[in-house]
């Protein structure tokens, strides 16, 4: 999947981080309803990680609350291809997802995983999202 991934233009990927990667106490991200929208107040990694998507051009990045609204996203969006970073199983069940919707799927496992103050490997999101 990496060369196809590379072919996609970064205007038709969106990245999908998990929420359990805000650090609550902190974070002022405006809540969406299945989603929320990061405002990069730099309390967590997620907003490094949105001010990349933002300085490639990529089409979104949404901090997903739960899996069940990605595949409206996904549709609505109409994308080619996606970063995601998740648990294990919530990795593989999303990659399942995108499979079934023909979407190129670049996954990043959390390093700690749990449903709170959850951590990534930053630098292999950023290697991953500047692929081209």
């Amino acid at each position: 999947m990496a060369e196809k991934f590379k072919a996609v233009p970064f205007s038709e990927r969106l990245v999908l981080l998990p929420h359990c990667m805000r650090n609550v106490k902190q974070c002022k991200a405006v809540d969406e309803g299945t989603h929320y929208s990061c405002v990069k107040c730099g309390g967590c990694k997620i907003a490094q990680i949105q001010k990349l998507a933002d300085e490639l051009g990529y089409k979104k990045l949404y901090v997903m609350k739960g899996g069940k609204a990605i595949y409206n996203i996904l549709v609505d969006q109409k994308v080619k291809a996606v970063v995601a970073v998740a648990c294990h199983f919530e990795g593989a069940q999303g990659i399942k997802m995108t499979d079934s919707l023909k979407v190129i799927t670049q996954f990043v496992p959390l390093l700690k995983d749990g449903c709170y103050d959850t951590d990534v490997d930053v630098e292999t999101v950023k290697q991953i999202m500047e692929q081209k």
